[in-house]
């Protein structure tokens, strides 16, 4: 099974978006070990939305593109992991132990990735 896990960051917290040494650290560290476990499929991080490149949109049959940067919400994705796990548990265990790298509060939302069976 496929899960996201996706961190959200305060928007409007520039500090957030700068990683102290400490953390990139234990951030290395936690890649080093999800990937030796072989589960880890991807994972990146995002730049704040003011760094938006665009935003499509479509209704009524009309698609609109809004150039970025984009307006500021409290919360947006700070970035995500994809994982190939046995199952839920051990998906939510991996978001666990990665939300505790962070020094500041922080929100993880892990969910399955929609597989085709055809």
């Amino acid at each position: 099974m496929r899960y996201m896990m996706m961190h959200k960051l305060d928007d409007s917290n520039p500090a957030l978006w700068q990683p102290t040494p400490a953390f990139i650290e234990r951030f290395g560290k936690y890649m080093d070990e999800v990937s030796k476990a072989g589960v880890l499929l991807a994972a990146e991080g995002l730049l704040p939305s003011s760094a938006g490149a665009a935003t499509i949109s479509k209704r009524d049959g009309e698609t609109t593109v809004v150039d970025g940067p984009f307006a500021e919400a409290k919360e947006v994705i700070g970035g995500f992991g994809i994982v190939q796990v046995r199952d839920q548990a051990e998906a939510v265990e991996w978001a666990r132990r990665f939300a505790d790298l962070f020094d500041h509060d922080i929100e993880i939302e892990v969910r399955r990735v929609s597989e085709y069976e055809g």
